[in-house]
């Protein structure tokens, strides 16, 4: 991996670029013209993590460089400041080594630093070992918390300790509203905080106009969407396999008084089957399908996309809205979707600036007679 050399000056050059790549790898779907979302040039990253890395009586953080044409030969690259990073995380980073270097007790055995903030500058701090943790360190790091003004957990093998909290909470303004979003200690979480507010404006946006009809969500995490969409829809049905983000999903709902939305715990492979009657049981008698009327499915879904039949299943919706982290996999699943469907609206999000990632928005309507 290439640590990102981060040059405000030169922010614009390097989304022209990725906008140009865009518009030209997409451009046999003839799409409509790209919305472009910009990011902070720095201290766009809310959450991150370092190794920590000792050399005799010193330490600090560090990330490791890989060359691209020969992926063993990694390179340790010390790290006093991260401009990727917020500025909470850059405040916090000396204060945390001077502490460790104070602390043989904060220090011994200390493998590696996780940070997750928010915009408001809370922040959760987990430091994770190589050795069990005592009294003694829990001591000093209840001391540390209060000081630096942060949540602290403490991790080592079997070990999970958590000393005031394990989540923080993300405040949004979507729609001329407020959103509020727990997110929880190594859970998945949007990383730039100002693009996924513009990803929820986006498809809030696209989506108007469906208050009689539902939304089905696939991979809905922490019900980062749901919660932002539920006001467009009669009701919506979201669906997650991971236990954790359901809970903070169901959480985020009432945090924000949204009644009208479930969540489920099943993959979309299996809510895929139960839609087809294929698939029984407790869980899915209680979704109730047979109340639904879907005309939008939102798909969020990992790097690696949507397999053929998921895609062939968003088919049969009047209207998708797919979000991608992955622009590759994406004109691979418009391969299948736009036999029925056609592209409205095209966004590029720039998630990671200065690297080559971004994040896509596609809004595709249904073609009339398609069966």
């Amino acid at each position: 991996m290439a640590i990102p050399v981060v040059d405000p000056a030169h922010y614009t050059a390097q989304l022209a670029e990725k906008r140009e790549q865009i518009i030209h790898d997409f451009a046999c779907f003839e799409p409509p013209e790209l919305e472009v979302f910009t990011s902070p040039p720095s201290h766009y990253r809310q959450r991150c993590e370092f190794r920590i890395w000792h050399e005799g009586d010193d330490l600090f953080y560090a990330m490791f460089e890989v060359d691209p044409e020969n992926p063993k030969d990694k390179r340790t690259v010390r790290m006093d400041q991260y401009p990727v990073a917020s500025r909470r995380i850059n405040e916090l980073m000396p204060q945390l080594r001077e502490a460790f270097l104070e602390s043989d007790v904060l220090r011994r055995k200390l493998f590696q630093v996780e940070f997750l903030t928010t915009l408001s500058g809370e922040a959760l701090v987990t430091l994770v070992y190589h050795r069990p943790l005592e009294d003694a360190w829990e001591a000093q790091a209840r001391a540390l918390e209060a000081r630096l003004g942060i949540m602290i957990i403490g991790r080592s093998r079997k070990q999970r300790l958590v000393l005031s909290h394990d989540h923080v909470w993300e405040r949004l303004e979507v729609g001329g509203r407020e959103l509020v979003y727990q997110q929880v200690e190594n859970s998945f979480t949007q990383p730039n905080a100002q693009i996924c507010r513009a990803m929820l404006s986006w498809a809030l946006e696209v989506t108007q106009g469906s208050e009689s009809a539902d939304l089905v969500e696939l991979y809905c995490g922490n019900g980062n969407f749901t919660v932002a969409l539920a006001g467009n829809f009669r009701r919506v049905l979201a669906t997650e396999i991971s236990r954790t983000s359901v809970a903070s999903a169901n959480v985020n709902l009432q945090a924000n008084q949204v009644s009208n939305a479930q969540v489920a715990r099943m993959s979309a492979e299996e809510f895929s089957q139960a839609l087809k009657g294929e698939k029984k049981g407790r869980r899915v008698a209680e979704m109730a399908l047979e109340a639904y009327a879907f005309s939008t499915v939102l798909v969020d879904p990992p790097r690696a996309g949507l397999d053929e039949e998921s895609c062939r299943q968003l088919s049969e919706y009047q209207r998708i809205v797919y979000i991608s982290c992955n622009p590759a996999t994406l004109l691979d699943n418009l391969q299948v979707l736009t036999s029925t469907h056609r592209i409205t609206r095209f966004a590029l999000f720039d998630q990671f600036p200065f690297t080559k990632h971004c994040e896509c928005g596609v809004l595709l309507q249904r073609i009339d007679g398609t069966a």
